[in-house]
């Protein structure tokens, strides 16, 4: 048995999910023990083990202990000592255990539609929406985890076994595929196209059914089609529903087949005649389910969308619609799914509960009713009344059950039906009504006056509670925070980031629309990741493309130690969650590199050949190196027989470029740079490389919005010959010219030092740029630069590194990128030095402490275009991460392990917004060019403060030496932007979003406030040059004195 982890905060949590590359990795929140969050769609019972399965729309699949004997509990009607006038007995205390939850998997990652127990129920197979077919074992010991047995192309809508003991199983969907899957891990052994031969537009697969040689299908097209499950021909069609088959029986011979349909009938087939023989119609509503355990049929029961739950008897019968039907429960929604065992039923709905009924013996006497008594005579017509039975004739509810069946709940089987005998029943029906082919369909059967059906059961005897879902959410302007409605009415705030994805604040019984207006700020962050509900869980998705857009400032954030973060620092947030949830696996991998350092550091003798007596070293002549060649690879001096032979010495003969920032030592104190560009003034069109992969110390080229002062970056020769635009810069309409103008076709030769990774061919990644962003620029707007590495480069090969080594194109790729440095520096060393580590994860400083809960599941999953959806590739936890390396290893992509353990994510154009910069009422200095250009380039995440002090620095030159208790910009300058004061932490973007709000360039206007005297004297003489000059007043002119 394995238990539920303890409960959250509320039953509704969850937490957030991560994708990666075309694989993402999808992080809902820990289970709480209890069973589901949404309706449940499948059932399914071990009547050797008193277990109870269900499967349900929140991906999860729940078993419960019954604590009662399954197979053989007697039924209260065959009590010998029980007696109708007996009063209604109350169960003791105790006496009848409710049912208790026992363990849960969360198998899939959408809705469950139908579940099934095999091989002698030790295993069970679910088919979901999220367009796989799973085996959970629940009594394994690994029953925390399910196994995927095959995939569809689309939602897979149900799963049907030939028996308990067969070793396959087959799946229908809406792809219009039958799929048989071998449960030994053989995976497909058959595909059918259900609808093939007609090209039928509706060949979608809802109802399927195995019994020995045959295989019955239905969907929508409203068709029966039989099958040979062994070579997938079709044996034959069956033709006469008119809505969608829902489901089908067939019975043990295989010559009877029963399917239910959404047109309101249960249609019973004979393969022998090839022909419907019978329509029933005890349904006034769409019929969903069947279940039959009867090997004739004769029993069964079925379910429609109006919640009634009908058992029909044709047992000793000549017709079939001859039998007895009944109501025998009414739901509150449509029942999805019915199943039986031993005396009792349980029916799954919309709803996150399940209802236990008891079973009712057909066998009985029908009750009739008291006037029905009194008048023997044939009659269609009646006195209208209320029903004159007690209500203990009428229910019964943790009771003893009646002795007779109520008549008002009992259907007519058919239309041409004229009266219903079964074995046992009152004979007196029969004289009482000789009419009732004129009763109205789901009417009960003895009297037309009884409009209002009576089920036999108003209340089940048991109900196991499910727990509230969230059926809404909504993600707020800051991106950190989601409002969610749940199945009880109730709205709640989460954070996905601070408080580790847990509600942070309830707001009640109210509707989400409502609570908007009352907590979203103002505020422009980038979409870094996707939020679903339709699990009944907030879950939070990473993809690759945009998980590292977003960024916010420090102390935004409300982090605690603000100490260690410098003035405006930014944290990237994808970045941020990733390196907590990985946290041990982070730690795992560091201790395996130290434990492989310190093997390849004792075993790096054997790296050659060896003999006793070898010198502890040789010799070499000093190579001659010619002042053309700039490679790094040594000469060897030629021999005299003229025989050249290669260099001796691995790792020498070709020359690596790394960055600086991928040996940075983990100890490092200094404080890293999220500088949006360099410092100089002067605007400057500086190279980079577009292959270049970005770490979080590393600087963008200067101009002045940078928070870090650097000195200028000279031109370096690159292989995208692109210009990196500085952070701020003259717009376009400046007409600078790039350096690369001249030699842009030109075909690089070589990586510079300065560079990025090198990437391999085999792992060639192109980040596209987001579409719809006209009204915002790129570094890139003006020249399109090919990004690709040339082939024919030595250095740069995109698919071996140095010695021709080829690494795995997933997260262990980078882990044998980092033993290869090892093995060259080895060679290139052979000092007894211990090994620096090459795996150095972000500092506190960049991914301040996160503390997600220890049972957050991590799933990777990864695209599966072929097959229309994705594939699991790993599941587990934030805590078992570490326990689990090797499995992510395999599962997780690179780029994961560059983040993780490098530190380095893929690099992406900075997106910039462009903003025209004006002195209000022309009161103070332009800061426009020369040549009048006043229009800017800026990072979207610029703030405010950041405009007002390259604004200050160009209309009032700084004191020297500077004056420390000078005013800082942001307290004598104001911004402005349709006509609204802009706070100084206001981004650029937020302005462009919440203020701009239109098209083309964002227009600001600075002026003094009034709190900077000699700035405010140079504004006053202005004024008066212009009196002056214009023979007006400052009034006239709308100049009057800044405040």
């Amino acid at each position: 048995m394995v238990n539920g982890p303890p409960p959250p905060l509320r039953s509704t949590t969850s937490a957030p999910c991560a994708l990666v590359a075309n694989k993402h990795s999808v992080l809902p929140l820990a289970n709480s023990p209890g069973g589901h969050r949404l309706g449940v769609n499948g059932l399914a019972v071990d009547a050797e083990r008193s277990i109870l399965y269900s499967g349900g729309r929140d991906g999860v699949i729940c078993a419960w202990d019954l604590h009662f004997n399954v197979k053989n509990g007697p039924r209260a009607s065959e009590d010998p000592f029980f007696s109708p006038e007996d009063p209604p007995k109350i169960q003791a205390s105790g006496s009848a255990p409710g049912s208790t939850f026992r363990s849960s998997v969360q198998a899939h990652t959408h809705w469950v539609n139908d579940i099934l127990l095999v091989q002698s129920n030790s295993a069970l197979v679910s088919a979901s929406s999220d367009i796989t077919v799973k085996l959970w074992r629940p009594h394994s010991q690994d029953s925390q985890s399910s196994s995927t047995i095959g995939l569809h192309s689309d939602y897979v809508k149900c799963v049907a076994s030939p028996g308990p003991q067969s070793d396959w199983v087959v799946s229908g969907g809406l792809d219009h595929k039958i799929r048989v899957w071998d449960l030994n891990g053989g995976g497909e052994k058959l595909k059918i196209d259900a609808g093939e031969d007609e090209n039928s537009a509706k060949g979608s697969v809802y109802a399927l059914s195995v019994r020995g040689s045959i295989m019955a299908s239905g969907g929508p097209e409203s068709v029966v089609r039989m099958w040979d499950p062994r070579s997938g021909k079709r044996i034959t069609k069956f033709v006469g529903h008119t809505d969608n088959v829902r489901d089908i029986l067939i019975n043990e011979h295989g010559d009877t087949i029963m399917t239910a349909s959404s047109d309101q009938t249960v249609k019973v087939w004979s393969m022998t005649a090839g022909r419907c023989m019978y329509t029933l119609t005890m349904h006034n509503d769409s019929v969903w389910s069947l279940y039959s355990d009867h090997p004739d049929l004769s029993i069964f029961y079925s379910s429609d969308r109006s919640g009634i739950v009908a058992k029909t008897d044709v047992r000793g019968c000549t017709e079939m619609d001859e039998g007895l039907s009944l109501a025998l429960v009414q739901e509150q929604g449509g029942v999805s799914k019915v199943i039986v065992a031993g005396d009792y039923l349980w029916t799954a709905t919309s709803s996150s509960s399940i209802n236990r009924w008891k079973d009712v013996d057909t066998t009985m006497e029908i009750q009739l009713p008291d006037f029905s008594k009194q008048q023997r005579s044939p009659t269609t017509t009646s006195q209208k009344g209320s029903s004159p039975l007690s209500e203990r004739e009428k229910t019964q509810v943790n009771g003893n059950m009646p002795n007779k069946i109520p008549a008002s709940c009992i259907l007519q089987m058919s239309n041409t039906a004229s009266l219903a005998r079964s074995k046992g029943r009152d004979s007196e029906v029969a004289m009482a009504y000789p009419s009732v082919n004129a009763r109205k369909q789901s009417e009960p059967f003895p009297d037309p006056s009884f409009e209002t059906l009576v089920p036999f059961h108003s209340l089940p005897e048991e109900t196991v509670e499910g727990q509230n879902g969230l059926i809404k959410h909504l993600m707020l302007n800051d991106r950190k925070r989601v409002l969610t409605l749940d199945t009880a009415g109730d709205v709640m705030m989460w954070d996905l980031l601070k408080a580790s994805c847990v509600p942070i604040q309830s707001f009640g019984k109210r509707h989400l629309e409502d609570v908007v207006p009352e907590v979203n700020t103002m505020e422009a962050v980038a979409a870094w990741c996707g939020v679903d509900t339709r699990t009944g869980r907030l879950s939070c998705i990473l993809e690759l493309n945009n998980c590292f857009d977003a960024e916010m400032y420090a102390d935004e954030l409300g982090i605690e130690d603000q100490d260690q973060f410098r003035d405006d620092q930014r944290i990237n947030l994808g970045k941020w969650v990733l390196r907590h949830l990985f946290a041990n696996l982070i730690d795992e991998e560091i201790r395996k590199d130290e434990v492989y350092r310190a093997d390849l550091r004792n075993s790096q003798h054997p790296l050659g050949l060896h003999r006793d007596s070898a010198p502890s070293s040789i010799q070499l002549p000093t190579p001659s190196r010619s002042s053309q060649d700039d490679s790094d690879a040594l000469i060897t001096p030629r021999p005299p027989n003229g025989h050249v032979y290669p260099a001796m010495t691995p790792g020498l003969s070709i020359g690596v470029a790394t960055p600086g920032g991928n040996h940075q030592s983990p100890a490092t104190n200094n404080l890293p740079s999220t500088a949006e560009e360099g410092t100089d003034s002067k605007v400057e069109k500086v190279l980079s490389n577009q292959s270049h992969v970005r770490t979080s110390t590393e600087k963008s080229s200067g101009d002045y919005f940078s928070s870090t002062p650097q000195p200028p970056v000279p031109p370096i020769d690159t292989t995208s010959k692109e210009p990196k635009t500085p952070g701020v810069e003259q717009a376009p309409d400046a007409q600078v010219t790039s350096p690369t103008d001249a030699d842009k076709d030109d075909k690089p030769k070589e990586v510079s030092s300065g560079g990025g990774t090198i990437f391999g061919k085999k792992f060639r990644m192109n980040f596209p740029k987001k579409l719809g962003r006209s009204s915002i620029e790129t570094t890139n707007k003006q020249t399109a630069v090919d990004i690709e590495r040339p082939e024919e480069s030595d250095k740069s090969s995109d698919k071996e590194d140095s010695n021709n080594r080829i690494v795995e194109d997933n997260f262990y790729g980078i882990i044998q990128k980092i033993r290869n440095e090892y093995e060259d520096r080895l060679h290139e060393n052979q000092s007894s030095e211990p090994l620096a580590s090459g795996i150095n994860p972000s500092l506190p400083s960049e991914t301040p402490l996160l503390n997600p809960p220890p049972l957050t599941s991590i799933i990777i999953q990864e695209d599966r275009p072929d097959s229309g959806g994705v594939a699991d590739l790993y599941r587990g936890t934030v805590e078992s991460a570490g326990r689990d390396a090797d499995s992510i290893e395999k599962a997780g992509p690179m780029w994961l392990g560059d983040l993780l353990l490098r530190n380095q994510i893929p690099f992406k154009d900075t997106v910039k917004v462009s903003f025209v910069l004006l002195p209000y009422q022309d009161l103070l200095p332009s800061i426009a060019s020369s040549d009048g250009n006043s229009r800017l380039n800026a990072n979207r995440m610029l703030r405010a403060r950041k405009i007002l002090g390259y604004v200050a620095e160009r209309i009032e030159p700084p004191s020297d030496p500077p004056d420390l208790n000078a005013l800082k910009p942001e307290e004598y300058l104001d911004l402005y932007c349709q006509n609204q004061l802009v706070p100084e932490t206001t981004t650029l973007a937020t302005l462009r979003a919440h203020i701009w709000k239109t098209g083309g360039d964002v227009v600001l206007y600075y002026k003094s406030n009034g709190r900077n005297i000699s700035l405010d004297q140079k504004v006053a003489r202005e004024r008066e040059r212009r009196v002056e000059n214009n023979g007006n007043n400052g009034e006239a002119l709308g100049l009057g004195t800044a405040s």
